[in-house]
């Protein structure tokens, strides 16, 4: 599968942005995805994911309550709807896909990547 991540962008911290992760895959196969983040001299973190359905979503704590996870099936589409946006978010963010229908928080998890959407976030 080949994802494509975008929407990034500049925005002033408490505004909001929805990444896009659109993604090609074959006929039959089921994928769980993830959003993950990797700011400048930092480790790449795990932010959301949700499989298959969508009926389960995991967050970290760092997000949780700010941000949203969703899929669109029929359009191969995963976003990342980011509200109450803190100078903290800034960073790289990487959507993942995962063959199987679960999804996971360990990015080792992933054997799919996108190549990544720039979001900065000002104070």
């Amino acid at each position: 599968v080949q994802l494509q991540a975008f929407g990034g962008g500049l925005v002033q911290a408490g505004g909001s942005l929805r990444l896009s992760c659109a993604a090609s895959r074959s006929t039959g196969k089921y994928y769980g995805m993830g959003w993950f983040r990797q700011a400048p001299g930092k480790e790449r973190e795990f932010v959301a994911s949700i499989n298959w359905s969508g009926g389960s979503r995991f967050y970290s704590d760092s997000v949780k309550g700010r941000f949203t996870i969703s899929r669109n099936n029929d359009k191969d589409m995963v976003y990342l709807q980011m509200n109450s946006l803190k100078p903290e978010d800034t960073a790289t963010y990487y959507c993942a896909a995962k063959s199987g229908t679960s999804a996971s928080t360990r990015a080792s998890s992933y054997g799919y990547w996108g190549q990544g959407t720039l979001v900065t976030v000002s104070s």
